[in-house]
């Protein structure tokens, strides 16, 4: 781990990078992005096609120039290469819908001392009870990280010979896709929340795969799950769970493997010592916060928690993911 040489400025840095932050999901929320993409505009120009105070949004949009999100020229303002590619409501690329999804966070981690005396969440559970709003930015945020990672770990993962994946608590079903895409004699099934059908089919009819992946709808802790499967898929959903949850996960995801089949778990993974890295750490305080058992899991406690479930040969694949990502596999005795 690389150590961090922390000086006073530094800290008080960190300390106010919220700031920042916030100016980002201001602009994102307020979508000033899409009509800055289209053509430059003043302030009051734009403020009057939004309907906001003038004041308000040109501070805000010197902000997002001092950020180099927008470029500023006399009065006029612009999106960025970036911005138009990243933050325009109609880009393929868009990533507001993560960033929205952040932003509804936010709150329940100026609470974070709060959850930490009661050992306890200080918001509701967002995959199972949000506002519209907020099980909407989770669902297509939740699109948005897989949109960036999904094409190269579908790449990686050998399925050759697979004919059917699961794929438990897959949202909008991007992975799904993805796999499908790079294995033509693969079928799939995602398994999700009844609330998740809607966007899972149009994601699915966006990517012209209805024909090749069906929904099924339901609790994946309560099971049992739809079976006869030979590849299972569990992306960043254990570590909603604490271990006994995991454990009975993990037992109903076996149960839908035929004899031979593979699970593959994929989860931000803490090292043995549980303080590295970063991001796996700061994900453990993002369950305190919102669900009563959830937390970030070394890669030895998976493996035990595979382990017991029935699997054998367990190993880590040797793919590079950010943010500590990693993905565990399983497979189910003939």
């Amino acid at each position: 781990m690389e150590m961090i040489d922390w000086t006073p400025a530094e800290l008080l840095k960190l300390s106010g990078s919220y700031w920042e932050t916030c100016a980002l999901h201001a602009g994102v929320k307020l979508d000033l992005f899409s009509p800055l993409t289209a053509q430059p505009q003043t302030a009051a120009e734009l403020a009057t096609e939004l309907g906001i105070a003038e004041r308000g949004l040109e501070m805000l949009l010197d902000a997002l120039a001092a950020m180099q999100l927008l470029e500023k020229q006399g009065d006029n303002y612009a999106a960025t290469g970036f911005a138009a590619d990243f933050l325009d409501r109609s880009a393929p690329r868009y990533l507001g819908h993560i960033i929205l999804h952040h932003h509804h966070l936010v709150e329940s981690w100026s609470r974070l001392d709060e959850a930490v005396r009661k050992g306890g969440p200080v918001r509701n559970r967002v995959s199972h009870e949000p506002t519209a709003a907020e099980r909407e930015s989770f669902l297509l945020g939740m699109f948005n990280l897989a949109m960036l990672n999904a094409p190269k770990v579908a790449a990686q993962i050998d399925l050759a010979g697979r004919r059917r994946l699961l794929d438990i608590g897959g949202g909008p079903g991007t992975y799904a896709i993805h796999f499908c895409q790079q294995n033509p004699q693969l079928q799939a099934t995602i398994y999700d929340l009844p609330t998740t059908q809607p966007f899972a089919e149009a994601t699915l009819k966006r990517f012209a795969m209805a024909d090749r992946i069906d929904f099924a709808a339901g609790d994946f802790l309560a099971g049992p799950l739809p079976g006869g499967f030979d590849v299972a898929w569990l992306s960043h959903v254990l570590h909603g769970e604490g271990p006994d949850g995991c454990s009975k996960l993990l037992a109903n995801a076996f149960e839908s493997l035929e004899a031979g089949g593979q699970l593959l778990v994929q989860e931000f993974i803490l090292d043995e010592t549980r303080a590295a890295p970063l991001f796996p750490a700061l994900f453990s305080l993002n369950m305190l916060l919102g669900t009563p058992q959830g937390q970030a899991y070394s890669e030895p406690e998976l493996a035990a928690l595979l382990r017991q479930t029935g699997l054998s040969q367990i190993e880590r694949l040797a793919i590079e993911l950010p943010n500590g990502a990693g993905i565990m596999l399983g497979r189910k005795g003939s």
